[in-house]
């Protein structure tokens, strides 16, 4: 690849070694604006919900009905960008190295902030390219082709993002977060196709965002395989609210040879309301699912991170923020029984790994 060397990734200050990329978040985002997905709350609890800012009176409500305030959902405001700093700084503090922040086209990805963060804070940030959910796209982008997917994603990855001032150049690190919905829609089919094309030709790393159901985390990776991906370069995000069975995840993990990202850390909620049907799991189930892939000799493809992606879970708005793995997480997984080798694995090698090239 021009410009390119097997132990370098690309960030969004330039190409790095893979060696400095140290503690790595593989699941975070900036800046987004998720309004789209709106879910009115409980009419009993009604008038209780912020209609203009969050405050700390409302944080109890949010945290149960997160999709039910629009500020929280604003992710892109001055109020959210001066939060993701402030949380970005408590993550270097914490020992962080690398954030992969995963908005792309459909979630209006801000490269010029994550310039900004990088350069003020002194992390590590690689982007993303490719495309979200159908729901989020435009009516121009939902009538791409694969082909004109295929030659967006290559030209961020080996050129340079769209959307940018002429004098600047940033290139894309991966593909992702590659969003599909449940049944798949034909834009998402042609997106993971593209995905699997690119990937094939550049052999990059990728991320899916699987709909919430959990036969589609299979179905993605039947899909993007087909299309000649190679499945040792991909992620399946979300495993904890799509694959909330200890049997459900083996039965993946032993089926793909992707990495199994629990990605949810930090929501201790066990309602969701994205999906009510399903009980999300907590903090410590998620590390009890861990500690079975370690059991079964799977630890070399499990990642870990929040996907912060309202203001809810952010530090200055009451939240975990982006430093919660390291200081609440990683102390637990020790007096759990995992190694420093195995927290190290999970948290610095698997990520230089997935990103390598």
């Amino acid at each position: 690849m021009a410009g390119n060397f097997p132990d370098t990734v690309e960030t969004v200050l330039g190409s790095i070694r893979l060696s400095e990329l140290g503690q790595t978040l593989t699941h975070e985002h900036f800046a987004l604006d998720f309004r789209k997905f709106y879910v009115p709350p409980p009419k009993h609890i009604n008038k209780h919900f912020p209609k203009e800012s969050l405050h700390l009176e409302d944080i109890g409500y949010v945290k149960q009905y997160p999709y039910s305030s629009l500020s929280n959902l604003k992710f892109d405001d001055e109020y959210a960008h001066k939060a993701v700093n402030m949380d970005v700084k408590l993550f270097k503090e914490a020992g962080g190295g690398t954030i992969v922040e995963n908005s792309n086209h459909g979630l209006q990805r801000d490269i010029i902030l994550m310039r900004n963060i990088s350069q003020s804070m002194g992390i590590n940030v690689i982007a993303g390219t490719g495309y979200y959910v159908a729901n989020t796209q435009t009516a121009s982008t939902l009538d791409m082709t694969k082909e004109e997917m295929y030659n967006l994603m290559y030209k961020e990855l080996e050129e340079n993002c769209v959307g940018l001032p002429n004098e600047l150049k940033v290139k894309a690190g991966f593909i992702g977060e590659v969003g599909s919905t449940w049944p798949i829609e034909d834009f998402e089919k042609r997106a993971i196709c593209a995905t699997g094309e690119v990937q094939a030709q550049l052999h990059c790393s990728v991320s899916f965002h699987p709909g919430r159901n959990a036969s589609a985390p299979a179905e993605i990776m039947r899909i993007y395989q087909e299309a000649g991906g190679d499945s040792t370069k991909a992620i399946m995000s979300h495993i904890d609210r799509t694959l909330v069975k200890k049997e459900q995840i083996m039965e993946f993990a032993d089926d793909n040879k992707c990495y199994i990202q629990f990605d949810l850390f930090g929501i201790e909620c066990s309602f969701y309301q994205l999906h009510p049907s399903v009980d999300m799991i907590s903090d410590a189930q998620r590390i009890k699912r861990i500690a079975h892939l370690k059991k079964e000799g799977k630890l070399h493809r499990v990642l870990m991170s929040h996907d912060i992606h309202t203001k809810h879970r952010l530090i200055p708005f009451g939240g975990h923020g982006y430093s919660h793995i390291a200081n609440n997480i990683l102390p637990n997984m020790i007096n759990k029984g995992f190694t420093m080798e195995e927290i190290e694995l999970i948290t610095v090698e698997n990520p230089k790994r997935w990103l390598s090239r």
